[in-house]
């Protein structure tokens, strides 16, 4: 598998691939490139509908001059004992797999920033250090990932508010899509008795309602049986 920075012929067989709708594991297999690489290129790049070979490949000369002398190899590790240019390329692989999934770009930097700090927590004066943004920015993210349950804010000693991560944050995002799809389930249901139980209309939002109501059930029990799972200790951790 060939490595390095992307080519500008291999931008321009992304923006191909992109233009005959090719999801992004089939252009990484055209290219011979892992998915993340694709996926990173073009969500930093415009996205699906704006990417463009030739801005990409400016763009991507721009960051190149501006970034600093890379150390040399062989150089001492950060003090935690990471590879700084490891850890950096993975946090912007990992913001860019939840930019894909929806989330705004700042929501998944903060978030990306949460889940690779190992106390799993920072303040928004941390947030801000970390990310080089405005603390507006940061509590403009930091709203919107609360309201999805993806973090959970905490006061500390010194009366701070700092803002959490942890393994049972996601049980609890899974529990409030389900009851999200369950709105939907009594509004669709709310519909078919307005426009009528025998009309095509009545009957498709009825199908509707079924296939969420369904879908929320199943959801809920999948979490409340995997719940344990967040829970269990490491397989190289010895229990304790």
């Amino acid at each position: 598998m060939p490595g390095g920075r992307l080519t500008q012929q291999e931008r321009r067989q992304i923006a191909l691939g992109l233009a005959d709708d090719l999801p992004y594991a089939e252009i990484a297999r055209r290219l011979d490139r892992p998915t993340s690489t694709v996926t990173r290129e073009v969500m930093r790049n415009g996205g699906p509908t704006g990417y463009r070979a030739d801005l990409a490949q400016r763009a991507t000369e721009r960051r190149a001059n501006r970034r600093k002398p890379a150390a040399p190899k062989g150089a001492a590790p950060q003090s935690d004992g990471r590879d700084a240019e490891a850890v950096a390329e993975y946090e912007e692989a990992f913001t860019t797999v939840l930019m894909a999934s929806g989330l705004s770009k700042m929501a998944s930097r903060v978030l990306t920033c949460l889940f690779t700090t190992d106390a799993g927590s920072l303040t928004a004066a941390q947030l801000t250090q970390r990310l080089q943004v405005s603390p507006a920015s940061i509590s403009k993210a930091v709203a919107f990932l609360e309201g999805q349950s993806l973090v959970r804010r905490e006061r500390d000693e010194r009366r701070r508010d700092r803002y959490v991560v942890d393994d049972e944050l996601f049980y609890q995002a899974t529990i409030a899509s389900a009851r999200a799809n369950d709105q939907l389930v009594a509004t669709a249901r709310r519909g078919v008795a307005v426009l009528g139980p025998d009309t095509p209309a009545a009957a498709r939002l009825e199908n509707i309602a079924r296939f969420l109501d369904f879908i929320s059930e199943s959801v809920t029990r999948a979490a409340e049986l995997a719940r344990e799972v967040l829970h269990q200790p490491r397989p190289d951790k010895p229990v304790e």
